[in-house]
C-alpha cells in the first residue's frame, strides 16, 4: 500500500499527536475546519480508516483515535518531504539537465548523502531492511546477467539503504534527487558507451551494510561513487576528444 500522505491526512495526523488524550472524528473535522480545511465526517472516516491499514493510527473502543510511533515517523518524515520541496525546483534543474557538468554536481551531492546512509544503515538495519535489501540486490544481479537494465532497481537498492539508516531527512533527500530516473539511465547509458562493467560495488556495499561495519560500509560506498564520477569524468574527456577533432 502506497504510504505517501497528502495534506489532509498530515493535518489529521498532527491533530491526534497534539490531543492529549484519543480523539473523534466529529472534533477532528471541528479542528480541521479551524485550520481552513473543509472535509465531511464521510470523509474523515475514510482518511482514519486508511491511516489505520496503514498502522499509523489506532482507535480506542469509546473514546477515538491515538498515534502509534509508526503514524509519528510517517508524520515527520512527511513534514521533512514538504521541508525540503522548497529547494526542489533547483535541484530538479541539474537532474533534468543534459550537461555532464551538471551530473557530476548530482554525484556529489549523492555522494556527502550516500556515504551518510550507508554508514547509518550499518550501525541501524535491522533483519527486515537486511532482507530487503538483498532481495533488491539478487533481482538487481539477475537482470545484469541477462543484460537488462538496472536502472530502476539501482534507484532502489540505493533507496532501502537509505530507509535502513533510520533518519528520515536523508531519507527524503535522497528520494527527491532520485526521482528523475533518467539520471540514473543516463550514468547506465555513459558506463555503456565507455566499456565499462557491470561492478560489483553494490554487493560489496551491502556485505559490509549486513556484517554491521559502518566504517567498510562508507568505504565500499565512497568508492562506488568515485567510480561513477570516474565513468562521467571519461565520458566527457573523450566528448571532448572528438569534438575538437
Amino acid at each position: 500500500m502506497d504510504e505517501a500522505l497528502d495534506e489532509r491526512e498530515i493535518m489529521v495526523l498532527e491533530c491526534i499527536k497534539d490531543s492529549e488524550e484519543p480523539i473523534g472524528s466529529w472534533s477532528l473535522v471541528e479542528l480541521l475546519e479551524a485550520r481552513s480545511i473543509s472535509i465531511s465526517s464521510a470523509s474523515i472516516g475514510r482518511v482514519l480508516y486508511r491511516l489505520e491499514r496503514l498502522g499509523f493510527v489506532e482507535k480506542e473502543k469509546y473514546k477515538g483515535r491515538v498515534l502509534l510511533p509508526a503514524g509519528e515517523e510517517a508524520l515527520t518524515k512527511a513534514r521533512a518531504i514538504q521541508a525540503i520541496e522548497v529547494h526542489k525546483e533547483r535541484l530538479d534543474r541539474y537532474i533534468n539537465s543534459k550537461v555532464l557538468e551538471d551530473y557530476i554536481m548530482v554525484l556529489e551531492a549523492r555522494s556527502a548523502i550516500e556515504r551518510t546512509t550507508a554508514r547509518l544503515a550499518a550501525g541501524n538495519c535491522t533483519e527486515a531492511d537486511i532482507a530487503r535489501i538483498e532481495g533488491i540486490l539478487v533481482e538487481q544481479e539477475r537482470r545484469a546477467a541477462l543484460g537488462e537494465s538496472i536502472a530502476d532497481i539501482d534507484i532502489e537498492f540505493h533507496k532501502g539503504i537509505a530507509r535502513a539508516s533510520k533518519n528520515s531527512v536523508l531519507e527524503s533527500l535522497y528520494a527527491i534527487i532520485s526521482t528523475m530516473g533518467q539520471q540514473t539511465r543516463l550514468f547506465e547509458y555513459l558506463r555503456s558507451r565507455i566499456s565499462s562493467p557491470y561492478r560489483v560495488s553494490h554487493r560489496q556495499i551491502f556485505e559490509a551494510i549486513r556484517a554491521h561495519d559502518p566504517d567498510e560500509a562508507e568505504r565500499r560506498m565512497l568508492r562506488h561513487m568515485e567510480c561513477l564520477l570516474e565513468d562521467v569524468t571519461k565520458y566527457w574527456d573523450s566528448h571532448e576528444d572528438q569534438t575538437d577533432i
